[in-house]
């Protein structure tokens, strides 16, 4: 009998690519798998979606359309990844193990935000089209409950309901161009710190990374690949 469901728990706080992703200046991106960093923390994590994703379907392969349904449990209602963003990360290791051919079978996606301290962790459903269907409604509650409002983050300027944002002026210099002024950073004498070995670097000895978020020297950059 052909299998047409599945179901995946990971245990852990689940995490995003986004935040482990590095390109180079090509635009390539590169994943780190063993660098003894930070940036290996992704790798493993796919692995290990992987590898408990086969354990526990160890003779499900699913190659129809399917419906999934998410449930993902954060360890803080205040600090987590964008739920949005999760789940790229979770089908490259599902696809990974091989219960699925390629995460484009995903015709049908619900994800649903929870919290849980004790146990953080992603429950997955796989539905195969073939056999199962989806229905779903949205109804107005009969009594309004208080909003769950969001800020934004700490490292960005809070621009709601204004009209335009201010520019910070330190190290910065303002030149006229067709009567209008641009913002330049001042980096001459700046020194930048490698995000794999921690060496300051100099400008010319480093290598930007992720759309210059990060900064590698030319040494690590090279064990990479």
């Amino acid at each position: 009998m052909i299998n047409t469901y599945a179901k995946v728990i990971i245990k852990g706080s689940p995490i995003t690519k986004s935040n482990f992703k590095l390109s180079n200046m090509n635009g390539r991106a590169i994943l780190p798998y063993n660098s003894g960093k930070y940036h290996d923390r992704y790798a493993l994590y796919e692995e290990e979606i992987a590898y408990q994703c086969r354990i526990q379907n160890s003779s499900t392969f699913l190659t129809e359309s399917l419906i999934a349904v998410l449930k993902v449990y954060y360890k803080s209602s205040k600090r987590h990844p964008d739920t949005t963003n999760i789940t790229k990360s979770i089908f490259d290791g599902i696809e990974k193990s091989g219960l699925i051919v390629n995460d484009a079978q995903i015709t049908k996606l619900i994800i649903e935000e929870f919290y849980d301290k004790e146990n953080p962790r992603f429950e997955l459903e796989l539905f195969g089209e073939s056999t199962y269907s989806i229905d779903y409604s949205i109804t107005k509650k009969e009594e309004k409950q208080e909003p769950i409002s969001y800020k934004p983050p700490s490292n960005k300027k809070n621009t709601i309901g204004s009209k335009s944002s201010k520019i910070s002026k330190s190290n910065t210099i303002n030149t006229p161009i067709n009567n209008a002024k641009c913002c330049v950073v001042n980096t001459s004498n700046s020194k930048l710190k490698c995000e794999i070995c921690g060496k300051l670097v100099s400008k010319d000895e480093y290598i930007s990374a992720n759309k210059g978020k990060t900064s590698l020297c030319k040494n690590c950059f090279k064990k990479l690949f």
